[in-house]
C-alpha cells in the first residue's frame, strides 16, 4: 500500500510543481484588495499626456459597530475606451465595489512646505457586489411625474 501511495505521489509531483512559477519575479509589488461602496460616480480625467483615465474613491469601514472608522482610497483605472470603461462610469455613489488593485506610497511636499505621503492603488479587477438601492425619500422624475 505504501508503495502505491508512494509511486501516485511521485507522479503528482511534477504536476504540482508547474503550478508554481519557476521564474523569479523581476521586482516586488504590494497587492491591496478592498471592498467598499463608491464614494461618488467614477470621473473621467486626462493625464499630461492626453491619456484618459478614470478615478474614483472608495469607502470602507473597520472597527466595532458602535464605533466604526471609514476609510477612503483613491483608485485610478486604466481601462481604454470601451464597453469596460462605459460600465464603471456608470457605477453610482453607494455601488458595493470589491477592487484589486496595486497599491504603492508617494512622497510629496505641500503647498505649506510639509512633507506628505499618499497611497494610491492602480485597479486591476473591480467586481460590483451590490448596486446602490435608490432611498425611498428620493424623488425621481418618475414618481415625481405620478403624483
Amino acid at each position: 500500500m505504501s508503495t502505491l501511495l508512494r509511486q501516485t505521489t511521485l507522479r503528482t509531483l511534477p504536476s504540482i510543481r508547474r503550478t508554481f512559477s519557476t521564474t523569479p519575479l523581476s521586482s516586488s509589488f504590494a497587492k491591496m484588495t478592498l471592498v467598499g461602496r463608491l464614494v461618488a460616480q467614477p470621473e473621467l480625467q486626462a493625464t499630461s499626456t492626453g491619456r484618459e483615465i478614470l478615478k474614483y474613491s472608495v469607502a470602507t469601514s473597520h472597527g466595532p459597530r458602535d464605533n466604526q472608522k471609514t476609510s477612503f482610497f483613491n483608485v485610478t483605472s486604466f481601462m481604454p475606451e470601451g464597453a469596460g470603461r462605459d460600465f464603471r462610469q456608470g457605477l453610482e455613489k453607494g455601488t458595493l465595489v470589491y477592487v484589486e488593485g496595486d497599491a504603492s506610497i508617494s512622497q510629496y511636499q505641500d503647498a505649506e512646505g510639509k512633507n506628505r505621503s499618499s497611497l494610491s492603488v492602480v485597479e486591476r479587477t473591480l467586481e460590483v457586489l451590490a448596486y446602490r438601492k435608490p432611498a425611498e425619500t428620493e424623488a425621481t422624475p418618475e414618481a415625481a411625474a405620478a403624483h
